[in-house]
């Protein structure tokens, strides 16, 4: 198989993008040629063979290749006759009437480290190590002049100003209903947003995102989507995040994790009693009688006939019914004496 990319970055073959970057920011500063002036060839040889297993195993169709016919295969642009077609998501080009090969370019270390810290060499200028890597390193003396000869010494393997810094958190809003946030239900969202390639060169893209609601969620729930905005040199996109909302109901408001029902009844209701017909945010018809005296601030409580419980949906908080009284504007005098009559001592 020839070289271990896998070992020179010291991350497992199942490594995502995120740890191949942290691997190749610890590394990259460790074995840069700058920060090892007494054995400057060595951190060369390391820094480039760092640099190319990141451009290798960052890039998915260098990283099918490889994962298939190993370095030799990759470099060597023929891969076994059993190869038909080649690996998935890798890309082959016919030469002619030769056989079927893949081209690996290799990207130069320094491009590469400049992408990730905005300069390729800190101390070009100042006299001891504006060479490089060979002659592809390009000095950049403003950085050497205004952090000094030991710009390095202040990484040590952890993230500094010159790391790449994380874009502040995308919100949007996600109206629901009652009734969904009630049964759960799935949104499918679409968004617009820009993804480098491996040279750095972005593109638009259009994705679905699938979010599930959940029973019971309620208003200010986030459902954060990592590092799901656009992509830039020196930049780690920002996490997308969705925080629900939740639509005025006809019927209905909450109150955590009851419902309130206001329903309107007349004074002879309020005093002789009444039954309250109310369909639930799944269907139900519910009937309720009251044989109470029903006052102003009376309220009837149906348990368990509230919102889900979000930890556990199987509980469900309250209905509490609120009443209106319908009051007459005026009485009669007979309907005066009558109500003294009921009613007096």
């Amino acid at each position: 198989m020839g070289v271990d990319y896998y070992k020179i970055l010291q991350v497992d073959r199942n490594a995502k993008d995120e740890d191949l970057k942290k691997a190749y920011r610890k590394l990259a500063m460790k074995w840069h040629p700058d920060k090892n002036p007494n054995n400057k060839k060595e951190a060369e040889a390391k820094f480039k063979q760092i640099s190319e297993a990141y451009d290798v195993l960052s890039d998915p169709q260098k990283r099918a290749v490889y994962d298939q016919y190993g370095e030799d295969g990759l470099k060597g642009g023929v891969p076994p006759p059993d190869a038909a077609g080649g690996p998935g998501g890798a890309t082959f080009f016919h030469t002619g009437d030769g056989p079927t090969v893949f081209r690996f370019n290799p990207r130069n270390a320094n491009d590469i480290f400049e992408e990730f810290f905005g300069f390729s060499s800190p101390y070009g200028g100042m006299g001891n190590g504006g060479s490089g890597v060979g002659s592809g390193m390009r000095g950049n003396s403003r950085f050497g002049s205004m952090f000094g000869d030991d710009i390095f010494s202040t990484f040590d393997g952890r993230p500094t100003s010159y790391a790449p810094r994380k874009a502040p958190p995308i919100e949007k809003m996600l109206p629901c209903s009652l009734e969904e946030l009630y049964k759960g239900t799935t949104k499918k969202m679409k968004i617009s947003r820009e993804i480098a390639d491996a040279s750095g060169k972005t593109l638009p893209v259009e994705e679905i995102l699938t979010i599930e609601v959940k029973p019971g969620w309620k208003k200010g729930t986030k459902i954060t989507f990592p590092e799901k905005g656009n992509e830039q040199p020196n930049v780690i996109p920002a996490d997308l995040v969705f925080i629900i909302d939740e639509k005025p109901h006809s019927t209905f408001t909450r109150d955590s994790n009851d419902l309130i029902v206001t329903q309107k009844i007349s004074l002879a209701e309020a005093l002789t009693g009444c039954t309250v017909h109310i369909t639930t945010l799944d269907g139900r018809n519910l009937n309720i009688t009251i044989n109470n005296v029903i006052h102003p601030n009376y309220e009837e409580v149906a348990p368990r006939e509230g919102m889900p419980m979000p930890k556990d949906p199987s509980k469900k908080g309250n209905l509490r019914i609120k009443f209106n009284i319908k009051f007459p504007t005026r009485l009669t005098t007979e309907q005066k004496a009558g109500i003294k009559k009921l009613f007096g001592p």
